[in-house]
């Protein structure tokens, strides 16, 4: 099986999302398990998942724009930002996402990975093609490097963030972004971190034991913040508990997706976003595993293909999922 970052000698230098797109040919159609029946007040037991757009390389990274009631997300491989409206579809918003320059040797993904909008209305996003966290004026376009090196060193590839009350931005920095991944010669750091950005600019290093840290996202009071390996040897979710100052404590284990895994379903664990009331709807094998805040798995949301992550939008009322070459949402029930 060929999970979400993993591809086989013979096609190491194709894009890897072509290599994702061609081992999930053969996945199940779309569909919602239910395995909970708590599983109801999230999801009408009538949801459907709808495929809403088709023909990306490698969809990623949704955001949901509140002040202008649009979806965006993208395509890290052709380095496009799209836009998402129920009136227009899906139109390019931004081309290049990531890297402004030529792509260079050595870079397989150009583009924004994991993107958030902030309090104020500005997109921050994991440029895997920069290597850095960015910042982009949705209005003038105008952009701006957050950080892009730890001690002096460049990141690897910047893969996903989330963004605390305090304006703390949390990102993790695996190497999927670079062509030769672990071995490439691009890399200034030997290790995979989770870090803290703070607003001052400051870059804290919360954690470098993991090999394949991947999607993060916060519980609404600011107190865990989650973390999914993309590692098909350890394909959890681990919860943080954090300080006053942000600060992360010893995590514990949220979910295990080792039999999901074993059974050949499509994707490992990845992105993720955590509902108003805590439930933690965090991609892997098979789907987007729904949970309660406590880690209780309630169902699973499956497209049929890998799904790399998902956003809640429209107010609460709709999971958009970004999946393989497709985007696809699933009504919610709102409090």
């Amino acid at each position: 099986m060929i999970g979400r970052r993993t591809f086989v000698t013979a096609l190491a230098m194709l894009p890897l999302a072509q290599t994702l797109a061609r081992a999930a040919d053969d996945a199940t159609t779309p569909g919602i398990d239910r395995l909970d029946p708590a599983l109801d007040r999230i999801l009408a037991p009538d949801a459907r998942v709808d495929i809403i757009a088709r023909g990306y390389r490698w969809a990623e990274g949704p955001a949901w724009v509140s002040q202008g009631n649009y979806l965006l997300f993208n395509d890290p491989p052709s380095n496009i930002l799209y836009r998402w409206t129920r009136a227009q579809g899906v139109t390019p918003f931004l081309s290049p996402s990531g890297l402004q320059t030529s792509v260079p040797e050595g870079i397989r993904e150009p583009g924004l990975n994991g993107i958030a909008i902030t309090a104020s209305g500005m997109l921050v996003g994991a440029d895997s093609g920069t290597r850095a966290i960015v910042q982009i004026d949705l209005r003038t376009r105008q952009r701006r490097i957050l950080a892009d090196r730890y001690e002096g060193k460049r990141f690897n590839s910047p893969n996903d963030l989330c963004v605390a009350p305090s304006g703390a931005i949390y990102f993790t920095d695996p190497p999927y972004g670079l062509a030769q991944a672990d071995d490439s010669p691009l890399r200034e750091l030997d290790f995979c971190g989770l870090y803290r950005l703070d607003p001052d600019g400051s870059v804290t290093l919360l954690d470098r034991s993991h090999r394949r840290p991947n999607g993060v996202g916060l519980s609404p009071d600011g107190t865990t913040l989650y973390l999914a390996l993309s590692d098909e040897k350890r394909p959890v979710l681990l919860a943080y508990p954090l300080d006053a100052k942000g600060q992360t404590g010893t995590p514990r284990l949220f979910l295990d997706m080792h039999a999901e895994l074993a059974t050949g379903d499509p994707g490992l664990p990845d992105g993720m976003d955590v509902g108003p009331h805590g439930h933690v709807f965090a991609t892997g094998p098979d789907g987007v595993h729904v949970c309660a805040p406590d880690g209780q798995r309630l169902g699973i949301i499956r497209t049929g293909k890998a799904i790399a992550n998902c956003c809640i939008g429209e107010m609460g009322r709709t999971l958009f999922l970004t999946s393989s070459d497709m985007l696809a949402m699933v009504p919610l029930r709102t409090s």
